[in-house]
């Protein structure tokens, strides 16, 4: 069975479009945000994902519509991507290091949406990109794709390899709990949503 969704949403602020393949394909994103589309870029590859993904925002206002937006319209896609989630491993997390930062991530695919974040911007912009954004981004991901994420940075001191850190701990948790490992539904209650 294909676990593939496209997902399309406009705003007044924002223009989203999201094409997700949970397993593989190209990777094509624009958000008119370069650090952010690095972000992606890294998310996508972490992930094993194909992740075609095109975004025009306010960006004259600044980039937390864009981004905020994109991670509702990203998680809606993974949260229809996984279909009803039978047969996937469902909990998972990973430590990703890049030099001195250390990013963990804990997650459960289960249909609770939750967000636990523990990341420090040490410094408030990288590149055009607002530190801060990197929790609303999570947030919104989490919400939308109705999933439980805890995300935390056990060390580091550059805000690029912390987020970067983040971003890729979380790619690399979603891929293990999203892979195919059984049939079955992996829960006692017979359903996850």
């Amino acid at each position: 069975m294909a676990r593939r969704a496209e997902i399309s949403r406009k705003t007044k602020e924002t223009d989203v479009r999201v094409a997700v393949d949970l397993d593989g394909g190209a990777v094509e994103i624009s958000t008119g945000v370069g650090f952010f589309d690095h972000m992606l870029a890294s998310f996508a590859l972490h992930g094993g994902l194909g992740l075609t993904l095109k975004a025009e925002g306010d960006l004259c206002v600044d980039a937390h519509h864009t981004v905020e937006d994109v991670g509702i319209v990203l998680g809606k896609a993974l949260s229809q991507a996984l279909g009803d989630r039978a047969g996937i491993e469902r909990f998972a997390d990973c430590a990703v290091p890049m030099d001195e930062a250390l990013c963990c991530a804990a997650l459960d695919l289960g249909g609770r949406p939750y967000l636990a974040f523990d990341v420090p911007a040490p410094q408030e912009r990288i590149g055009g990109y607002d530190a801060c954004l990197t929790e609303e981004f999570m947030r919104a991901v989490a919400m939308n794709a109705a999933l439980t994420l805890h995300l935390s940075c056990r060390a580091g001191r550059n805000g690029h390899h912390i987020t970067e850190a983040a971003y890729k701990a979380f790619a690399r948790a979603f891929r293990k709990a999203a892979a195919q490992v059984s049939s079955g539904v992996p829960s006692t209650k017979g359903t996850l949503l």
